[in-house]
């Protein structure tokens, strides 16, 4: 069928056949492929539960039909939530990667990979941690490239190298919080051609304490040691920050550097910000494959925070992600996919229009010309 086709890009209902039917074939009345596409749809206008996708599919059946047979109408939200609750999802994630390395940009050197986990808070059973997802994210393009779940925070882990072994990452940064600051970790980022920032914190005491004990020595004789130093001010509705970035690569002055695959550089951030008259100081701690360039560390750390407002926090204010109670099987897991592929078409938006996300679904829901401009239809 011509649904969603698009020259050298895969449409969805392309990268969906590959996903396998968890269903008795006999007892099969809705076609698979056909569902996954309506619920995306459902999700780009604004549906965020399964009880919400039934209610606008079955609202918009007429139109619907004209891209797809949908021979036995829409399911109600039970079938929905159990199909997604068996649906595989590491073949659903495997079908979205193949999906997203169809649509991405051309990426340049130094594009950032921001990795990052959140939790859906409400998604827990009793007998169950609620769902914790790690998620890769190109900054500057503001697209997701893979997500993988987790039973809970502490398994991050293994969650990393398992997301990042799926990844390209040839002439990337890759960034990541402490949790992610582990030698086998740096190791699977230069495997895969990509360099790292990662912080470190107190989960690495020594190596801290190391850089701490050096910064400061820096700070009380700072000519005779070989360095690199760029600095940002940012004033903004009484808010007035200085940011420092000093980068070294002095590594013998650290604890263990050998045991970091591919080390160059270590980095301090010192921030010192006016809010109201009242001012805090905060220090952060970065090592990196990178050289010691204190302007393009900066750049990378500066990257990594926008995952906390471009995906975390659209993901709970535009996707009410946080009020999600799917807790059947996958089923948490399957639609947290989905809203990533719907965030990721109304950010290829090649029209720049309102760039928040939740006016732009309500646009989707109103026009059905810009809904099928997005999904490759028009």
């Amino acid at each position: 069928e011509s649904f969603m086709e698009t020259e050298g890009k895969l449409s969805l209902a392309e990268v969906f056949v590959s996903i396998t039917d968890p269903r008795q074939a006999k007892k099969v009345q809705h076609d698979l492929v056909e569902l996954l596409v309506v619920a995306v749809n459902a999700v780009l206008v604004g549906a965020d539960t399964f009880v919400e996708i039934e209610l606008w599919a079955r609202e918009r059946l007429d139109w619907l039909r004209s891209y797809l047979r949908l021979k036995h109408g829409i399911p109600s939200h039970d079938t929905l939530g159990r199909l997604f609750g068996l649906i595989d999802p590491d073949e659903f994630e495997s079908a979205f990667r193949r999906w997203v390395s169809s649509i991405l940009p051309v990426m340049g050197p130094d594009t950032v990979i921001a990795l990052d986990g959140k939790t859906s808070r409400r998604s827990g059973k009793v007998d169950a941690s609620p769902l914790h997802l790690v998620s890769a994210f190109v900054a500057g393009v503001g697209l997701v490239l893979g997500q993988r779940a987790t039973a809970r925070k502490s398994n991050e882990k293994t969650a990393i190298p398992e997301l990042l072994s799926t990844l390209a990452l040839e002439g990337c940064i890759v960034t990541l919080d402490a949790m992610g600051t582990q030698a086998n970790i740096a190791q699977c980022i230069r495997e895969r051609g990509g360099d790292y920032v990662l912080a470190v914190k107190d989960n690495q005491p020594t190596l801290a304490d190391s850089i701490r004990d050096f910064h400061a020595a820096f700070k009380t004789a700072p000519t005779p040691t070989p360095h690199t130093m760029v600095e940002t001010v940012e004033k903004d509705h009484g808010r007035f920050e200085i940011r420092r970035c000093f980068a070294f690569d002095q590594l013998d002055c650290l604890a263990h550097p050998e045991q970091w695959p591919g080390l160059q550089s270590f980095a301090v951030i010192e921030s010192e910000r006016c809010i109201n008259g009242k001012t805090s100081f905060e220090q952060r701690l970065y090592i990196s494959s990178l050289p010691a360039d204190a302007k393009r560390l900066a750049q990378a750390v500066r990257s990594h925070w926008a995952v906390e407002n471009q995906l975390h926090g659209c993901m709970d204010v535009a996707f009410a992600d946080d009020q999600m109670r799917a807790r059947t099987g996958h089923a948490a897991h399957n639609l947290a996919i989905l809203k990533h592929i719907t965030l990721n078409l109304i950010r290829l938006d090649p029209i720049n229009r309102e760039r928040r996300i939740k006016p732009r679904r309500l646009i989707a829901a109103t026009s059905d010309l810009y809904r099928a401009q997005l999904l490759g239809l028009a």
